[in-house]
């Protein structure tokens, strides 16, 4: 590539880079809740629109911003966004391949998924392949990169949305609280209740827990 990249550009300085060396449109790609031990890994894709008039001003790594502010920025980037795509991999699924494979099948299927096909692929922090297209992996690219980071809040908030509404369907959990991420409050209850349909069982602490579980039960049965 003709054109270096060099920071102190702007967010949006990868995307001018790659288009001015004739990579155009540029996707970003990133995740959420690979780190939790409930719920779905949610991937998103997110190609944006340059021109000054559909800019989405503020992005950043979704994790660096309040909830409110992912929301007003998930409502811009879903209007201004050139294409946008996200995908779901379950918890089953996500045991069935364990999680970085889970991981790089999610962030494929969303740049896969995209309705404009991208000339480029951004992805944070590790590289994905079988793309048809080049890319780059970015060391902490949902805070360097506008698609990067536009992609990590679709895919946060998406995921937000999604564990709320199995914090209706499980209300002993507390799952619109932590997300499914393995807090001292998430344990205690995992602890007390065992855990429920969208634990990921790859996780030790769940299956701790199912396992602990398991033990008062048969220990009921066999008393007297």
């Amino acid at each position: 590539m003709s054109e270096q990249i060099r920071p102190g550009r702007g967010i949006y300085g990868y995307e001018r880079a790659l288009a001015r060396a004739g990579f155009a449109p540029v996707a970003g790609a990133d995740e959420a809740g690979r780190g939790a031990c409930a719920g779905p890994l949610v991937a998103a894709a997110v190609i944006l629109d340059d021109r000054k008039s559909r800019r989405v001003e503020g992005l950043n790594d979704s994790k660096l911003l309040s909830e409110p502010t992912r929301e007003r920025l998930y409502a811009e980037i879903v209007e201004r966004a050139t294409a946008w795509a996200v995908v779901a991999i379950q918890p089953d699924e996500c045991d069935a391949l364990g999680m970085h494979e889970a991981d790089l099948q999610a962030l494929r299927r969303a740049l896969l998924r995209l309705d404009v096909a991208p000339a480029f692929a951004l992805t944070d922090g590790f590289p994905v392949a079988g793309l048809g297209i080049p890319g780059l992996a970015v060391w902490k690219g949902d805070q360097v990169a506008a698609c990067v980071a536009a992609a990590s809040i679709i895919a946060k908030v998406t995921r937000d949305r999604i564990m709320e509404a199995y914090d209706e369907q499980f209300p002993s959990y507390g799952f619109a609280g932590h997300k499914g991420y393995c807090t001292t409050e998430h344990q205690l209850r995992l602890d007390e209740l065992g855990p429920c349909p969208i634990h990921r069982m790859r996780y030790e602490n769940v299956r701790r827990a199912r396992d602990r579980q398991q033990q008062q039960r048969a220990d009921r049965v066999a008393s007297p």
